[in-house]
């Protein structure tokens, strides 16, 4: 049974998470995401993601009855595809952002760093707590927690296990808004939106250029920077742009067809709930 929800809306895409009652990553929610990334990254027509885990949590980890069950090489492999999942989700060519609810924990804390920017819920919980059943993050809290906060506010949380209330994952940065509990995804949504309207191909070379420059010496972020830069100028939606600074002052330019609104016979419908086995732990 899916445990992934899509809803399209233009050119936004939600996806939810739907694997009652935490949205644990058992195997079989792993893989839909996987592939739904897969697929979102082809999708021409979508310029921006959501992620949503519904209205009472985001996730609260991993299947740990699950990962109980398996040996060392067994949960090396498990390991290693959920990795690549988050991984693919973070290389998505278009913004994502993350609504967030309830709880963020483990994997779900995971999976919401994968993303380009989070909005929270005054109710939202973050927390690595994989420490406190001896083991630790193993799908990019320890790299991409590191690189978002820094490595001593990092080491705190992962060697603590604590969980952080959106006030206080506000002030460390984990989180870069917060919302009266109830309005996570329609803030998340007008975020998106807003993105959605702009020049695709600029949106894509600027995440590139952060997420890639970030990782590299000073010299090789600003030559990757410049030969972004250079591929962009040479663009539809930056000859629109420049005419329309030229001839109109900025901020009034409209790029391709992401301010259109499509008709409504073209808006996806979500993919039924359904019931998955419930785990007794997660992280």
């Amino acid at each position: 049974m899916p445990r992934i929800r899509i809803d399209v809306d233009g050119p936004v895409v939600t996806v939810r998470l739907d694997n009652p009652p935490l949205n644990a990553f058992d195997s079989a929610l792993r893989a839909e995401l996987s592939a739904c990334a897969r697929e979102l990254a082809d999708a021409r027509d979508v310029r921006a993601v959501v992620l949503h885990g519904g209205e009472r949590l985001f996730a609260a980890g991993a299947d740990i009855k699950a990962l109980a069950a398996m040996g060392p090489e067994e949960v090396r492999g498990w390991n290693r595809a959920l990795q690549r999942t988050f991984d693919e989700v973070a290389r998505l060519p278009m913004p994502v952002v993350a609504a967030l609810t309830g709880y963020a924990l483990g994997g779900g804390m995971e999976l919401a760093l994968a993303a380009d920017y989070r909005v929270a819920a005054d109710n939202a919980v973050l927390g690595q707590p994989e420490v406190q059943l001896g083991i630790m993050p193993g799908s990019g809290g320890t790299q991409r927690l590191t690189r978002l906060i820094g490595p001593s506010r990092a080491k705190n949380l992962l060697m603590t296990g604590r969980r952080v209330a959106a006030d206080e994952a506000l002030r460390l940065g984990l989180v870069d808004e917060v919302v009266p509990a109830g309005s996570a995804l329609d803030a998340a949504l007008g975020y998106a939106r807003r993105l959605a309207e702009g020049p695709a191909a600029a949106l894509e070379a600027i995440k590139e250029s952060v997420d890639h420059g970030a990782d590299a010496g000073i010299a090789t972020g600003l030559s990757l920077e410049r030969a972004l830069f250079t591929g962009v100028f040479g663009t539809q939606d930056a000859t629109t742009g420049i005419r329309s600074f030229l001839d109109h002052g900025p901020g009034r330019a409209r790029f391709g067809d992401a301010g259109q609104e499509r008709p409504e016979g073209a808006r996806g419908a979500a993919r039924p709930a359904t019931t998955a086995p419930q785990p007794n732990d997660n992280t």
